[in-house]
């Protein structure tokens, strides 16, 4: 039997919990063994709800008494499979009262949901999904449905009582609280690494938002840009030249990603990305930034190996290494977390000359100094606020090293 003093203790801390915006599905294992420890006949619960991100539509975390809780992802195209389609959780969310109910003692057409005939073979005897809800703009805006969706099971003989009914609906419309201030707080983290990158993203986070803040750091500065764009757009149309557009940045870009580098703007059709040179040194950086290259040089081939368009994809690419300004630039009003400096000004204008130089990467002497059993020169050119010619060179890639 629940005891009221711990049904309060467990408030209490779910108080905690949402004024420190905890993580969900460790929120949900440790409320599940709370409430379990104070006399709450729980065995088996379930938590799903909704989220913004570009590759995710919604997570769940499963909890069992003894284990650890689980905790699953679910892409945007996952949520029609038929496991969801076929659930009494998604039943409920189309029920006036958010709840539906079974007793786990009937045969497998009353349980009517292929789960609960597995789970009555488990042994469970009661069976209940309770919705709540809470509004996050965010998901509002995109009209999907907000709040907790949870699944409460028990093994006890005669399933829950109503003193348990009552309980868990008073316990998680207060837990329902906290998962808003954690799904709110996910949400913002993930839209700051989405648009901002993972660094800028926590530094702004952090509090970096004035004008001006930032920090001078040394770097390896990635830069590459699309041939032939303004031809590609015209010949292929809007909506087709969106769709090869992304598939030049999943070559380009997505290798940047892989390889720890941060991408701070896709500028038209060109990227502009940095891998700070850290405690591991140059070195290493470099290392990263031509693996990078390597990987991206190797995806624009099998874009062009598909033959799935018409349309050749080509792309030069460019690194220079030195220090840059990584901070907050613009007005008040529209501030970009950006690089400025001449290191970031030599790539672009580097990555231009591939086009004359008849390569599709060109790197810097620094750079090419740690690899010189591959640098090639292709000669010395001047570059806009450099005072003497700058020497040039190319590496041959072509294993994807």
């Amino acid at each position: 039997m629940t005891q009221a003093r711990d049904i309060d203790a467990v408030e209490d801390w779910l108080i905690g919990q949402a004024l420190a915006s905890s993580s969900l599905p460790s929120m949900f294992g440790q409320l599940c063994d709370r409430l379990r420890d104070a006399g709450l006949k729980i065995d088996r619960t379930a938590l799903g709800w909704s989220t913004l991100h570009p590759l995710i539509e919604a997570e769940m975390a499963f909890w069992e008494s003894g284990l650890s809780v689980h905790h699953e992802t679910y892409a945007h195209n996952e949520t029609g499979s038929d496991a969801w389609l076929n659930s009494p959780m998604r039943a409920a969310l189309f029920t006036d009262e958010k709840l539906l109910r079974r007793r786990l003692t009937g045969t497998p057409e009353d349980l009517g949901f292929p789960i609960l005939t597995h789970l009555a073979g488990l042994g469970y005897s009661d069976y209940f999904v309770l919705a709540t809800g809470f509004e996050i703009p965010a998901l509002l805006d995109e009209g999907e449905e907000t709040g907790i969706l949870v699944s409460w099971a028990t093994k006890a003989p005669g399933g829950f009582s109503n003193e348990d009914l009552e309980t868990i609906a008073h316990v998680q419309k207060r837990f329902a609280l906290a998962a808003r201030a954690s799904v709110q707080a996910q949400i913002t983290e993930t839209l700051a690494q989405t648009y901002l990158g993972g660094i800028a993203g926590k530094k702004v986070l952090a509090g970096q938002i004035r004008r001006g803040d930032g920090e001078r750091i040394a770097a390896v500065i990635f830069y590459s840009d699309m041939r032939h764009s303004t031809e590609i757009a015209e010949a292929l149309g809007a909506d087709c030249y969106i769709t090869w557009l992304n598939s030049y940045f999943e070559a380009t870009a997505g290798p940047v990603i892989e390889c720890g580098g941060e991408i701070l703007d896709f500028i038209g059709d060109a990227v502009l990305a940095v891998f700070p040179i850290d405690a591991e040194g140059l070195a290493t950086a470099v290392e990263r930034a031509l693996r990078a290259s390597g990987e991206a040089r190797r995806r624009i081939a099998m874009v062009n190996a598909s033959g799935l368009s018409t349309q050749t994809l080509k792309a030069g690419i460019a690194l220079s290494v030195g220090d840059v300004m990584f901070g907050n630039i613009g007005i008040p009003e529209r501030l970009s977390f950006s690089v400025i400096g001449q290191t970031v000004h030599a790539a672009a204008r580097i990555e231009a000359l591939t086009k004359q130089v008849g390569v599709d990467l060109l790197i810097t002497k620094e750079i090419a100094d740690l690899q010189p059993k591959l640098a090639r020169p292709v000669g010395s050119y001047h570059l806009s606020g450099f005072s003497a010619d700058q020497p040039l060179f190319t590496l041959d890639l072509s294993d994807g090293s």
